[in-house]
């Protein structure tokens, strides 16, 4: 049996349908409020089975985690959540993860970190991811722990929340810094790939794994991709970050959710990348480009839709 965490979010709704289709025996643990309403089919036989709870729930986490062998660890509050909210999810609920699984003797936690992920790093986001895979390191159990870069596809909040704002200003959009920033993206559908891979693979046990897609990317250069994919020119007017990020403070007194929110600048205040044959050394296949896969997808979305149930989208339940 395997347990995911997190599996209504973006990453987690792929590893599910990965997992159904492989027909492995899945089991994930949500919230009440999202365990009403799924993203895949529930009359499937193949279906997981659901365990209604928080991952602050001792009982709820004891119940999910009984007969199972692997976690796949995606819980987190990155794309919408304060430090505090991170702070809740990522340290706290791993903690008790953790602690509960080491009791039942799970075989191995699967987490999913960031790239430049340190405990002593400045930005909130990569010193709680930092701190988390500490946790995981020093808990006993035999762990893969991967590092990726920006991970984008069809519902992402990253190239989709660009192409939101670019939508909203039909004449500009305001950069962080100067867009010498270097990302390493990666798309939804590799990363579900290395996913699988990793259950079955006895080297990725117990390393931290770094990876990313087939090519480097600057800010700039990815911004200018995602206007001529979506055909929304603007002008790319570079803003000191710290504006940035007092902008976005107000912005999300405001509304219930930010396009852009603190995490999202942490990703692009500094170098985030692996190397680029990290992925076909581990898991042994290459990953597809990036403007390759933008435009399979991005042209035929609804921006404008997708901007205002976006924005007015109720922040998730204090957990």
């Amino acid at each position: 049996m395997i347990l995911v965490t997190g599996a209504a979010g973006f990453i987690g709704r792929h590893v599910i349908q990965r997992l159904m289709q492989d027909r492995l025996p899945v089991r994930v643990l949500l919230p009440d409020y999202q365990a009403r309403r799924v993203p895949w089919d529930t009359t499937d036989p193949h279906a997981p089975e659901i365990v209604t709870g928080s991952i602050l729930n001792e009982e709820a986490v004891f119940k999910a985690v009984s007969g199972v062998h692997t976690i796949i660890h995606l819980a987190s509050a990155q794309w919408w959540g304060r430090a505090r909210d991170l702070e809740r999810l990522e340290l706290a609920g791993t903690r008790t993860l953790l602690s509960i699984a080491r009791s039942v003797r799970v075989g191995r936690v699967i987490y999913l970190s960031q790239l430049g992920a340190a405990p002593s790093s400045a930005y909130v986001l990569h010193r709680i991811k930092g701190q988390t895979e500490q946790l995981i390191r020093n808990s006993g159990l035999a762990y893969t722990i991967l590092r990726c870069g920006v991970v984008f596809g069809e519902g992402d909040s990253f190239i989709n929340h660009i192409a939101m704002m670019l939508r909203i200003n039909p004449f500009f959009f305001l950069m962080p810094g100067h867009g010498e920033i270097i990302l390493h993206p990666l798309y939804i559908d590799d990363l579900g790939r290395v996913l699988m891979i990793a259950l079955e693979s006895i080297p990725t046990v117990d390393k931290t794994i770094d990876i990313g897609g087939l090519e480097y990317t600057s800010l700039i250069d990815l911004l200018r991709t995602v206007m001529r994919v979506t055909g929304m020119r603007r002008i790319i007017i570079p803003v000191p970050p710290y504006m940035l990020r007092l902008m976005t403070g107000i912005y999300t007194r405001i509304f219930p959710r930010a396009l852009m929110t603190s995490q999202w600048l942490d990703i692009l205040a500094t170098n985030r990348t692996a190397s680029i044959s990290n992925l076909y050394e581990h898991f042994g296949f290459q990953p597809r480009r990036f403007e390759d896969t933008l435009v399979t997808y991005l042209p035929k979305q609804r921006h404008v839709f997708r901007l205002f149930r976006s924005v007015f989208r109720r922040r998730p339940r204090r957990i």
